[in-house]
């Protein structure tokens, strides 16, 4: 059976030379071997998505300056581990190399640091948002209780923060929902159906890809840049546009899930052009916005929506910045795609929690509340530094771009040892999520999301058993004891 025809965009022959550097490391005989390992290391850092079309082997010799004898060797040894596929009259693409994963499986007892989540303890506050809610709950107590579109009250704060970030909106264009990822998954049902294309980072948030692959759609990568400028691709993201025609797409620009970039307003505003040429809908979440830890987060670049208008449909949440516990989250979109949104919901649910509503509402007004989110991003802050120096002084060798917010540290490590170090690191008590579950088909084998919501003191005591654990990986054991050089 010949292979199917790739999803994905087109990587022209001196941008694909540039990506992989020296990638020389022997002889003349040697070369191509050399050079397909380098396009594989790509693969698996998940810089070249699966479908990526490769350039034709004439022009990718003229870029490298290389034979065509050498490329077409290259090839077919890509070809032999399944990283490449061909067919005659369509050219070569990135395929899978169908490696089965393995999860890591988390040892017995309680000692076990939880180095997966990434998020944190209920703001301080809560307590008291409670009580208040429950009086305020007797004047809701009359109503039959179903919301579909969520309290006026609380629909009146979030569009008022909208407002206040620079793109005005009225309670109107908003719809409170069980959470950011609900949002998403309303939106991703009206949006897309089985065999639909939707447009993606990668790497990207594990859940959302998920979804999508839930409902039998096709996730499409376009790879982001950790150690870039800006990190997105907007030129990538306008070639799949083009040629991949999918039905929306899913971003994340602020603090981005797992890499921490942010992009900035001028590459939002060229993002923004791109999807309006294309009449292309986007989902952009904003789970992260509020965890600014170097400024306001009202002085931060404006919304996506304010560059692309009605095909934006953001999505928020309280999780990340007040607790996972409160379940809630809302879209922000046109009046006209609300209504068909809220249409659509009947489907799944009859609305949000009207007793949660009311607590969030009431940390939305208190000042209180606010001064909390502020001591939280402090925190945050703190958190964020102390990880970065235990990967300092017990993981020298990883390599990382500190991020300005959001909750995690995005690590390239010097092997693509990911999933078989999630697996090792159970066993020395700490569970992490590798590298390859960001990816859409896997690969990242370089590299680590870790999360800095924990205490300090145990975030340097998870990074003290990692090190263990991946000197266990590279057959180099080392005491827990004993602190790398």
């Amino acid at each position: 059976m010949e292979p199917a025809l790739p999803l994905g965009g087109r990587i022209s022959g001196p941008r694909l030379a540039v990506m992989l550097g020296s990638w020389r490391q022997g002889g003349s005989r040697q070369g191509a071997v050399d050079l397909a390992a380098a396009i594989e290391l790509q693969v698996l850092d998940g810089q070249l998505p699966l479908g990526t079309r490769l350039p034709a082997e004439r022009e990718l010799a003229d870029a490298l300056g290389a034979s065509r004898t050498l490329i077409g060797g290259a090839l077919d040894r890509l070809r032999e581990n399944g990283f490449v596929a061909s067919r005659r009259g369509a050219g070569s693409w990135i395929a899978a190399p169908g490696r089965r994963r393995r999860e890591p499986v988390a040892p017995a007892g309680g000692d076990l640091i939880d180095f997966t989540h990434a998020s944190s303890p209920a703001i301080p506050g809560l307590i008291g948002a409670v009580d208040v809610a429950r009086r305020e709950l007797a004047g809701h107590l009359a109503g039959h209780g179903y919301q579909e579109r969520g309290l006026p009250g609380l629909r009146e704060r979030i569009a008022q923060r909208y407002t206040e970030r620079g793109l005005p909106t009225t309670p109107a264009q908003v719809m409170v929902t069980n959470g950011a990822h609900h949002a998403f998954v309303l939106a991703l049902r009206m949006l897309a159906g089985p065999g639909d294309r939707v447009l993606v980072e990668q790497p990207t948030y594990p859940n959302a890809l998920e979804a999508i692959r839930a409902a039998h759609a096709i996730p499409v990568p376009v790879a982001l840049d950790p150690t870039g400028e800006r990190g997105w691709d907007i030129a990538g993201v306008d070639a799949v546009l083009r040629q991949a025609s999918p039905r929306f797409g899913y971003l994340v620009v602020d603090f981005q899930n797992p890499t921490g970039l942010r992009l900035d307003a001028e590459g939002r505003e060229r993002l923004g052009a791109v999807l309006s040429r294309a009449r292309t809908p986007v989902v952009v979440d904003e789970t992260l916005v509020e965890l600014d830890l170097e400024g306001d987060p009202l002085q931060g670049p404006p919304p996506l929506a304010a560059f692309a208008g009605d095909l934006v449909i953001c999505v928020g949440s309280a999780s990340k910045s007040h607790w996972g516990g409160l379940r809630l989250g809302w879209i922000r979109a046109s009046e006209d795609l609300l209504g068909r949104l809220v249409s659509a919901r009947y489907a799944v649910d009859l609305g949000s929690p009207v007793f949660e509503q009311v607590i969030f509402t009431e940390l939305l007004l208190r000042d209180e509340g606010w001064a909390a989110l502020a001591r939280r991003r402090e925190e945050l802050r703190r958190n964020r530094d102390a990880l970065a120096a235990a990967v300092r002084e017990y993981l020298p060798d990883w390599t990382f771009t500190l991020p300005k917010g959001g909750l995690s540290l995005w690590c390239r490590m010097p092997e693509p040892v990911s999933s078989r170090l999630a697996v090792a690191a159970a066993g020395h008590g700490v569970q992490i999520t590798p590298g390859s579950r960001f990816g859409v088909h896997g690969g990242l084998e370089r590299w680590l999301r870790l999360p800095f919501s924990l205490p300090p003191e145990t975030i340097n005591e998870a990074v003290r058993r990692l090190s263990a654990a991946e000197a266990a990986v590279r057959g180099t054991p080392r005491s827990l004891d004993a602190p790398v050089a």
